[in-house]
C-alpha cells in the first residue's frame, strides 16, 4: 500500500472516529440538510455567517467514514473564511473529486483537503465525500435542503 493510501485511510479513520465540529450549532443563523439517497448519508450543516463570514460552522447526521471525515475537514476548512473563499473551496473540492481539476498541476487552496483527491477513482464515492460541501454552499445561499442526486456523478449519465 502506498504511504499516500495509508495516509488518506488514517485521516479518513480519525475524522470518522473523532469528528470535529459535530454538534448542533446553537447560534447558526443559516443551515441546510444534505441527503445522499445512494448509500443514505444524511447530515445537518449548521453554519454562522456574520457579515460575510463564516464565523463558526458544525454539522450532525449519520453516515459512511468518508462523508463524515469530509464533513469533518469541510468545517474546519471554512470556519474563519470569507464567502467568496468558502465557495471557492467547495468548487476547488468538487472539481477535484470529479477529475475536473488536477490538485498537482493547478494552483489551489484545498491543502490536507488533497487527501481526498482518491475518491475520484470510485466514482460511487464521490457523492460520499461531496455531500458536506454542497450542504454547506447551500447553506451559504440559504437554502435549507440538498441532495447529492443530479450532482455531477462520473459514472453515471444520469444527473448535472
Amino acid at each position: 500500500m502506498s504511504e499516500l493510501s495509508e495516509l488518506y485511510q488514517q485521516v479518513i479513520l480519525d475524522h470518522n472516529k473523532k469528528p470535529r465540529n459535530f454538534h448542533k450549532l446553537e447560534a447558526a443563523n443559516r443551515s441546510a440538510e444534505g441527503y445522499n439517497p445512494l448509500c443514505g448519508d444524511q447530515l445537518t450543516v449548521y453554519m454562522q455567517l456574520e457579515d460575510e463570514v463564516v464565523s463558526d460552522i458544525s454539522f450532525e447526521g449519520s453516515g459512511c467514514a468518508i462523508s463524515k471525515a469530509a464533513a469533518s475537514m469541510m468545517t474546519q476548512a471554512v470556519k474563519g473564511k470569507s464567502r467568496q473563499d468558502a465557495e471557492t473551496l467547495f468548487d476547488e473540492f468538487h472539481r477535484m473529486v470529479t477529475g475536473e481539476l488536477d490538485e498537482e498541476a493547478t494552483s489551489h487552496h484545498l491543502g490536507r483537503l488533497t487527501i481526498f483527491s482518491g475518491v475520484r477513482d470510485f466514482p460511487a464515492r464521490v457523492k460520499c465525500a461531496s455531500l458536506s460541501w454542497h450542504t454547506m454552499h447551500a447553506a451559504l445561499n440559504n437554502q435549507e435542503i440538498t441532495s447529492t442526486e443530479g450532482a455531477h456523478d462520473p459514472a453515471s449519465s444520469v444527473g448535472g
